[in-house]
């Protein structure tokens, strides 16, 4: 009888690793799938939709009509100021090029 190596006994720790993980997934998805609802006539999925009644969406009493546009600007509000960022730069001083961050 020959005696197991190292590379037969990796491949079988790697084999089982990969099928305990694909009977995870598997295990969940059964699960996800038995939560879904599922028509109880699948027949009937090319037939007329059953009735449905509409959302009640849409302006209000006092909201003005349809669109009501953009609500009116703040007092004293006003953009905030544009952001400073740091760039690479090289310069020079006293004859030789220096490097670093700058502040823009």
């Amino acid at each position: 009888m020959n005696a197991p190596n190292r590379r037969a006994v990796l491949g079988l720790a790697t084999n089982a690793i990969a099928a305990a993980a694909i009977g995870t997934v598997g295990v969940r998805l059964i699960g996800v799938a038995e939560a879904m609802p599922v028509d109880p006539d699948p027949g009937r999925a090319g037939g007329p939709a059953t009735p449905v009644t509409p959302a009640q969406w849409g302006p209000g009493p006092g909201w003005g009509g349809p669109g009501w546009g953009a609500p009116p600007p703040r007092p004293g509000w006003r953009p905030p100021p544009p952001r400073r960022r740091r760039r690479w730069v090289c310069w020079w001083h006293r004859g030789r090029r220096h490097c670093g961050w700058r502040w823009r």
